[in-house]
């Protein structure tokens, strides 16, 4: 009985050795590949025969015949011998490490890829049609072939290319700090293919080949002078030298302004000292939306969302984080009311506000105006003096926390009298007297010389008013309202017949 054969594949052309494991081997007569003989047998022991594969094609059964009969089969395939028909890159250094994509047919179950005599350092078959190799360290040209159960293929050329190895002339900066981080600039030649840069035997953080002449690195953490190192193709670079500088912590003596909207977005700058190479800003423990590091003594930074109150704003640089200055945010103010919600078109008037989060208003408004001036009493009351204006208009406040929402204030045009009846009237009180004139709607006295009246609004135009007592005489009436005083009419009271 044969259990397996390895391998299961060989060349069309024949001659691939393959080994039978099995029972019951001793005393074969025969080993066949389909109907054909092997071209020779060995019977290694009861449980093993090496066979030579006769030239064949497709898939044929493997017997072993014995003198107690033949037995199962076991399959074996003709496979096609592979052929090449490309590879790129076509050259690489002599140091090897270049992957190389090798084209063609048949290349399935390739177990080897040689470039001359020499095993690829690693390869993969892609599919029938590709593979990628590693190509060996070597020298001058040489033909990469690729074998397979089918056999080895023809070869193609690939030429191995001498590359020297890459020269530093300037580390820039020469120094920086103990914590790492920072981003130093390598200038020099032969950087392509750059695999490494060390400073002194540690790898930078990152790197990036700019082009042949340059490249940026990120310095890991480290101490005292390094040399700078860059290895490529053609091997490792001469050494620079690189002094790692312990770095005090950043300072922050001040933020300003101190306060902002709980919904962020203001720029606040912070001064200090040591703030270059700032890497993070932060609002508590939440990140600034961005900042920018304008001297080792100034950052400006856009504040992120907050909760309203204090929090600490902090600074993290090579040297490690800096202390806290307080930053409060601060909730939108609000108005729920104005009193007087009127006034004269000529402005003037003393308005109380009331609301929420008033603390700290920087501008209290009468549409687009400015109030004429303004006293912040407390968190939740403001006075302002309303500037000239009119129709009705919005009064709204600002403070670092925003603008708040808008109470209406309404602008009402001086009162004019044009005229009333009757012109005179008794010395006593009593008299009915019709006021005409405009802009009397919101008429809050009436005034016979300095007495005031009781009177009635009967509209915009007209006012009804008792006429006090008074000595014999004219006397001039007025009207006023939070437009302010009317002018005057004559009133004359006349007395009684004398005999």
């Amino acid at each position: 009985m044969i259990s397996s054969v390895s391998p299961a594949a060989g060349s069309p052309g024949g001659g691939t050795p393959v080994t039978l494991t099995g029972s019951n081997f001793t005393q074969a007569t025969a080993v066949r590949f389909g109907p054909n003989f092997a071209l020779s047998y060995t019977v290694v022991s009861a449980n093993q025969i090496t066979a030579v594969a006769p030239p064949g094609s497709g898939t044929v059964q493997i017997t072993v015949t014995t003198p107690a009969g033949t037995s199962n089969g076991v399959v074996f395939g003709y496979a096609a011998a592979p052929a090449l028909t490309g590879l790129s890159p076509a050259t690489g250094p002599a140091s090897g490490g270049t992957t190389v994509t090798l084209t063609g047919n048949n290349l399935l179950g390739a177990t080897a890829v040689r470039f001359g005599a020499v095993n690829a350092s690693s390869f993969t078959v892609v599919s029938a049609t590709q593979i990628t190799a590693v190509a060996p360290p070597g020298s001058g040209t040489v033909q990469v072939t690729v074998t397979t159960p089918g056999g080895t293929s023809n070869g193609v050329s690939y030429t191995y290319v001498a590359v020297a190895a890459p020269v530093l002339t300037s580390v820039s900066p020469g120094q920086g700090p103990t914590g790492g981080g920072n981003t130093v600039t390598l200038m020099g030649s032969g950087f392509t293919g750059a695999t490494a840069v060390r400073f002194g035997s540690t790898p930078a953080s990152s790197f990036m080949v700019v082009s042949a002449t340059q490249i940026t690195a990120v310095a890991p953490s480290g101490s005292g002078m390094v040399q700078v190192t860059v290895t490529g193709p053609g091997g490792t670079s001469n050494g620079l030298s690189y002094t790692y500088v312990a770095v005090a912590a950043p300072v922050l003596t001040s933020v300003s302004p101190g306060q902002g909207p709980v919904g962020g977005g203001n720029t606040v700058t912070l001064t200090g000292s040591g703030l270059t190479g700032v890497t993070a800003v932060t609002f508590g423990s939440t990140p600034a939306l961005s900042f920018m590091v304008m001297s080792a003594t100034q950052i400006t930074a856009v504040a992120p969302p907050g909760a309203a109150g204090p929090v600490q704003i902090t600074v993290t640089g090579p040297g490690g984080i800096s202390n806290g200055v307080t930053y409060f945010y601060v909730g939108v103010p609000t108005l729920t009311g104005a009193s007087p919600a009127q006034g004269p078109t000529s402005g003037g008037t003393t308005v109380t506000l009331t609301g929420t989060n008033l603390l700290g208003a920087t501008a209290v408004r009468f549409g687009a105006v400015n109030a004429t001036s303004f006293t912040v009493v407390s968190a939740t009351q403001i006075t302002a003096v309303a500037p000239p204006g009119s129709g009705t208009v919005q009064i709204t406040a600002v403070t670092p926390g925003g603008t708040s929402d808008g109470v209406p204030y309404t602008y009402v045009p001086t009162p004019v009298l044009t005229g009333l009846s009757p012109t005179q009237g008794p010395l006593d009180a009593g008299t009915t007297v019709t006021l005409f004139g405009s802009g009397l709607t919101t008429t809050s006295s009436v005034l016979f010389g300095s007495t005031p009246a009781s009177f009635t609004v009967v509209s915009d135009t007209w006012v009804t008013a008792i006429a006090p007592s008074g000595p014999a005489g004219a006397v001039n009436v007025q009207v006023t309202t939070p437009g302010g005083s009317s002018n005057s009419v004559v009133y004359t009271r006349v007395g009684p017949p004398g005999i």
